[in-house]
């Protein structure tokens, strides 16, 4: 299914998914992956759920909406166990239903397995056929079924089932897993999604990212590893290298746009990683202008930045409705004729007759950065200079990411001021390459960089053409 863009914002890559672990016998379990998902739901805001095991049944709830809407204090105390598991998703390919709401849960042995997963299978065809082949009715068109299936025939322990099924996936996953007795966290070769580890008062907690760690009071302890599966049990972790590590290739935009700016990433704040951006950009192109405006939030940090090495000064000129985007309500056509200030509102009293550097993180097709440079117009503002913290989004993503095919790039066969002029910008320029290097502070092999370079870490459907890997309901699943 091809994902309709966002009415009010379509230009931003769109967030993934965010998963979360606990093994805590002497804790709520439920209420702390309640938190914890709390904090991770800047990662997928379309369902949410949680699944709890008492170490002899596994007990699921998961439902479309935000972690607050799915869950009230009679369901949490309903949810009783030792270890649990946690879910947002915000769907790239697969429908927005309730059959593709996680954790996934299917029959195991005479128990069940759940599963939550961040990130997308490439070769989802080929496990579909398997999966069908072994007997399985599907019900979701997300490749998290497939997996969950995979493990479910597999026999042993849950870590060794886990690590069974691994050489059979490709593509980019930071999984859990629960079943009656046993919780396991694993991580795809490349590193692609994070995934980390903490202690806790009472037992262990592994999240998508640091924040979720902080929210519940755990302490980071490390990463999962690229290619390791760990079983998290009260007592400590099992680590098992179930696959060699290829390294690492971290989505970059991981740094750029979707983590939480008070997450860690690679022993960085990342909050300090886009204020760097933003220094290196002015270092690259300043303009002569009188204010530097982020587009809140996530261009908030690289403004700053960019306003400390420029000397130009730093305002905030527009104020963000941060609950627009959270709801399944959508907009009639008079409101979605309005465009960006359903999200952004300016403030003309500070735009003015100001000549404005506007810093945002990105731009996919355009269409929403051009709304916002007219409604900056139109609030007074003498110019409108942008600056993007990140290079030109030339390539599709096929690793979790909904961001559009390649004929829908407006950066594609365009130069900065081809696009500055289809966007009515006075200036535009993307940070290049190297100094968004220099600004997260590791190699470039360290990172999957595809989308700005189209060299793709893992092997893609129709690499030759780049296309993107979009699935019908009933058709290829994914994530």
């Amino acid at each position: 299914m091809t994902r309709i863009a966002d009415p009010v914002d379509g230009d931003h890559p769109n967030e993934e998914c965010g998963v979360f672990g606990v093994v805590a016998p002497s804790r709520d379990v439920a209420r702390i992956s309640f938190f914890g998902l709390h904090a991770l739901q800047h990662r997928g805001q379309e369902s949410a759920g949680i699944a709890v095991s008492d170490g002899t049944h596994v007990v699921v709830q998961r439902e479309l909406g935000l972690v607050s809407s799915v869950f009230d204090e009679p369901s949490l105390r309903s949810l009783t166990g030792d270890s649990a598991i946690g879910h947002v998703r915000y769907s790239t390919t697969g429908m927005n239903k309730w059959d593709n709401a996680q954790p996934v849960a299917l029959p195991r042995g005479d128990g069940l397995v759940a599963l939550g997963h961040n990130g997308n299978l490439t070769n989802s065809d080929a496990l579909r056929r398997r999966v069908i082949d072994m007997g399985h009715e599907l019900h979701a068109t997300t490749d998290s079924e497939l997996i969950t299936a995979l493990i479910s025939h597999e026999p042993g322990t849950l870590l060794d089932a886990v690590c069974s099924v691994m050489p059979l996936l490709q593509g980019a996953y930071s999984i859990v897993a629960l079943t009656e007795d046993e919780l396991v966290a694993f991580r795809d070769p490349n590193g692609v999604r994070p995934l980390v580890l903490g202690r806790l008062d009472g037992g262990w907690v592994v999240a998508s990212e640091t924040c979720a760690l902080d929210q519940v009071g755990a302490e980071f302890e490390r990463e999962v590893g690229p290619g390791e599966a760990v079983r998290v049990t009260a007592g400590g972790i099992e680590a098992r290298q179930a696959l060699p590590a290829m390294g690492r290739s971290l989505c970059i935009f991981e740094a750029i746009y979707f983590a939480r700016p008070d997450s860690i990433l690679d022993d960085q704040a990342v909050w300090q990683t886009r204020h760097d951006m933003g220094i290196e950009l002015a270092g690259e192109s300043t303009p002569a202008a009188d204010l530097v405006v982020g587009l809140p939030d996530s261009g908030t940090p690289a403004a700053i930045g960019f306003a400390q090495r420029s000397g130009i000064p730093y305002s905030e000129a527009v104020v963000r409705n941060r609950y627009v985007g959270r709801s399944f309500i959508q907009p009639d056509q008079e409101l979605r004729a309005t465009g960006v200030k359903l999200k952004f509102n300016p403030l003309e009293s500070v735009i003015r007759g100001k000549r404005l550097v506007v810093v945002d993180d990105s731009i996919v097709r355009g269409t929403t950065t051009r709304r916002i440079v007219q409604m900056l117009k139109d609030a007074g503002a003498a110019e409108v200079h942008l600056r993007i913290s990140s290079p030109p989004i030339t390539w599709p993503c096929f690793y979790g990411i909904d961001m559009a095919n390649r004929d829908e790039l407006i950066a594609v066969g365009q130069t900065e001021a081809q696009i500055a002029a289809a966007v009515g910008a006075d200036s535009l320029h993307y940070l290049s390459l190297e100094g968004l290097q220099r600004a997260v502070g590791r190699p470039a092999d360290a990172y999957c960089r595809a989308c700005f370079t189209g060299d793709y870490p893992i092997p893609v459907p129709d690499a030759s053409g780049k296309e993107r890997f979009e699935a019908a309901a009933g058709a290829a699943p994914s994530r």
